[in-house]
């Protein structure tokens, strides 16, 4: 197995691929997914909705998708694992939405794959039903009509399925010749058009583009839902992205490649097909196209090209739907070997072939899904839910684009999406828009996708969830020490052997105004393919810490407890530290900011908060030494005033003044400053210490950068939780996280233990 390269996001020890895909074979992924059976089916279906508009309409979709095309090459540069847009929003929105994201993920690529095969078989008996007649009347004559379909089908699918099991060497090798035959053959169409009107008078060639809305704008509309799904593939690239070369240089420029010759071929096909061809009815070219419909292409290839035109395009059929199934075979994979890494899907899915490097299980499951789906289902019904989903899932990679950049701010980034955040922002409206609008004129596909997500949310609950913590994200169980946490205790989970002091002196006076022990541990994590007794053998690497923390209690002539918890997983392990030693306040460490490469506080952090059973205390260490000068920003809340709690015990313990103070906007008026001054005197009545505190109005367009203005001259910045809504986090961050981030001082934010029939509420229905 080959190392994994420094930075990635997988946990050390897990199962990787062979980095075999170059550039080139990047894209043509992308372009033999996109430049599928689609093109040829959808030409005259969007001719018969929209007229010469048709051409907008790809082009509107080809610009539509590009929005959320920056969006994968960002994202997929940066995070380079297998499973695309499930792997992002499973980082941005860890639990059931990531899930549900896999979920339908998975279904739509393999509904592709269905669709694919079952395109083939088509083609397939439509060149012996044009030159070998005889062949197919026998044919059908035996199997009848539909039973030889099915065989094609079958023979077809599982051959794509073998070929993707031997490596992705070898599949990208067919990848590349499917697809550069392919895009050969569309070329001879194309140029055999433009030669047809280029033979006539421009004139001739404009009247067939007149009227340009035949049935009005909204036509185009309805063209633009019909067609999105012929633009979905270069997505396939990021579901591929541990297997590439130089992800972060070779993802951004495969993605737009790809989507620059995809919609260069798309329009221009549409061009000839309207401007070349010439009804024998005399009648408008779009409508002879609408009238053929899904073999419009065909008929259009009969009128301007020789004898051996239709020949050529059937071919042309049969290699696109050849190198489409190719590369979703190879996507729907990878997205159930991501899910089932993550504890998501059974274990043996994430299996690795020790000599292919292929997930040879994902690809095998896969590859009898698709089978039974093209051979049993009404494939045109699931088909549409695909095409939903694939709008629906690409709003929630825009989305996960902005929650990342949040949670997520120092991962290196080779490309960024320009004019950010107004490319996503229109990204998610303009997807969740053309999905809300099919509901109009498909509302089974809306149908067959609840359907589906009701389905795996039921098995998400009742199985998966539990399984991904018991088999990915076990805690080692052993005995409490003798004597220790007999009674109610403060707890401190040690990582930065730097912070140890910090944490335990910030610890040590909550803990004594409590009448609690203090107990200090720290978590050994094991890779999730290991059982988890073996982090016992790293026990010694983490000893160094207990040390120091005992040294530091000897020191200072306070109590102190140590031990070690083994887990797979760091915030399992802290949680179950927290409920071991019957935690009635966690005292943790924060970097300032979510970031899933520090494995220990970064992405841990979120678990923590939102699982954690006791009141939490997180600290950002700032300014070195003792904190002298406190800053105490208040908007009332239980949490806050839990801070004032914390506060009456820390300034006396530190010495230390307290000021507390509001924030208004510039130019506030005398009612806003009274706002303020009453605000300030309900956080006075909570703080008991024995000095005077002072009183601060700032003036800032936003609470955050007025706070972090003010923090110059402080030492310590203290914060309850935020109360804000759930989309005000995920668009615009927390308060204290933004003040943690940019404060030079050390900030602590606190959160109060909201009890499990509160806190199940609050995550049900915000």
């Amino acid at each position: 197995m080959s190392e994994r390269p420094a930075g990635s996001p997988a946990g050390a020890g897990q199962p990787t691929f062979a980095r075999d895909l170059g550039l080139f074979d990047a894209t043509m992924i992308g372009v033999g997914a996109m430049i599928g059976a689609g093109i040829f089916v959808l030409t005259g279906i969007a001719a018969g909705e929209s007229g010469p508009a048709s051409i907008l309409a790809f082009a509107l979709n080809g610009a539509v998708t590009l929005l959320t095309a920056f969006a994968y090459a960002e994202l997929a540069a940066a995070i380079p694992e297998a499973g695309g847009g499930y792997a992002f929003v499973r980082k941005a929105f860890p639990g059931a939405i990531g899930f549900t994201a896999g979920w339908m993920l998975w279904f739509a690529y393999t509904v592709a794959c269905s669709l694919y095969a079952l395109g083939f078989a088509g083609y397939f008996w439509e060149f012996f039903i044009k030159y070998m007649p005889g062949f197919a009347d026998g044919a059908f004559g035996v199997v009848g009509e539909h039973g030889a379909g099915l065989i094609v089908t079958f023979v077809i699918g599982a051959s794509f399925v073998r070929i993707n099991m031997r490596g992705t060497e070898v599949t990208g090798m067919a990848e590349n010749v499917l697809t550069v035959a392919k895009l050969i053959i569309l070329s001879v169409f194309i140029a055999y058009g433009l030669k047809a009107v280029g033979a006539v008078p421009v004139a001739e060639t404009a009247a067939a583009f007149n009227p340009f809305f035949p049935q009005g704008f909204g036509g185009v509309i309805v063209a633009m839902g019909l067609t999105f799904i012929a633009f979905e593939g270069y997505d396939l690239i990021a579901t591929v992205a541990e297997e590439i070369k130089e992800p972060e240089k070779n993802i951004p420029k495969a993605t737009f490649i790809s989507l620059a010759i995809t919609m260069v071929f798309y329009l221009l096909i549409l061009f000839v097909s309207l401007a070349a061809v010439r009804p024998p009815d005399g009648g408008p070219a779009w409508q002879f196209l609408g009238d053929y419909g899904e073999t419009a292409v065909v008929r259009a290839a009969e009128g301007f090209m020789p004898a051996f035109g239709v020949a050529v395009i059937v071919f042309g059929g049969l290699l696109s739907t050849m190198s489409a199934l190719n590369a979703t075979v190879l996507a729907s994979s990878r997205v159930a070997f991501s899910m089932a890494r993550d504890g998501l899907l059974p274990g043996p899915v994430a299996t690795i072939h020790p000599e292919r490097r292929t997930p040879h299980i994902a690809i095998a499951v896969t590859g009898v899904i698709l089978l039974v789906m093209a051979l049993t289902l009404p494939i045109e019904a699931v088909g549409s839910a695909a095409s939903l989903i694939f709008l629906l899932t690409f709003a929630m990679v825009n989305l996960s684009l902005i929650v990342l950049r949040r949670k997520m701010p120092d991962l290196p980034r080779r490309y960024r999406v320009p004019l950010y955040p107004f490319v996503p922002i229109l990204g998610i409206v303009l997807n969740v828009f053309l999905a809300v609008y099919q509901f109009t004129f498909q509302p089974l596909a809306w149908y067959v996708t609840a359907g589906w997500v009701a389905i795996g949310l039921v098995l998400y609950y009742g199985y998966f969830r539990g399984q991904a913590v018991q088999d990915g994200r076990a805690v080692l169980e052993k005995p409490v020490p003798a004597g220790l946490a007999k009674d109610d205790s403060v707890v401190v989970p040690l990582h930065n052997p730097d912070h140890v002091g910090t944490l335990l002196d910030y610890a040590r006076p909550i803990a004594e105004a409590r009448g609690h022990s203090l107990v200090a541990y720290t978590v050994v994590e094991v890779p999730r393919q290991l059982p988890v007794n073996q982090g016992e053998r790293f026990m010694d690497q983490r000893a160094g810490l207990l040390e120091a923390a005992r040294g530091h209690a000897a020191a200072g002539g306070f109590a102190l407890q140590t031990d070690t918890v083994i887990a797979h997983h760091a915030s399992d392990g802290i949680l179950a530290g927290a409920t071991r030693y019957r935690g009635d306040c966690l005292v943790m460490g924060w970097k300032g900011y979510t970031d899933t490469r520090d494995r220990i506080m970064g992405e841990v952090a979120d678990d923590v908060i939102r699982h954690a059973p006791c009141d939490l205390a997180l600290l950002k260490v700032g300014r070195p030494g003792r904190p002298r000068r406190c800053l105490f920003p208040t908007a009332g809340g239980m949490h806050a005033r839990l801070a004032a709690e914390m506060l009456n015990v820390l300034a006396p313990a530190f010495g230390m003044e307290v000021t507390t103070c509001y924030v208004v906007p510039p130019g506030a008026s005398e009612d806003e400053r009274r706002q303020a001054d009453r605000w300030m005197g309900k956080t006075l009545e909570s703080l008991e210490v024995d000095m005077d505190v002072e009183r601060l109005v700032i003036e800032a367009k936003s609470v955050a950068a007025g706070i972090v203005e003010a923090s110059q001259d402080y030492d310590l910045v203290v914060l309850g939780a935020a109360r804000e809504p759930y989309l005000q986090q995920v668009v615009f961050g927390e308060i204290p996280e933004k003040v943690a981030r940019s404060s030079p001082a050390s900030v602590l934010v606190v959160k109060r233990y909201e009890g499990p029939v509160r806190g199940w509420l609050k995550s049900m229905f915000g």
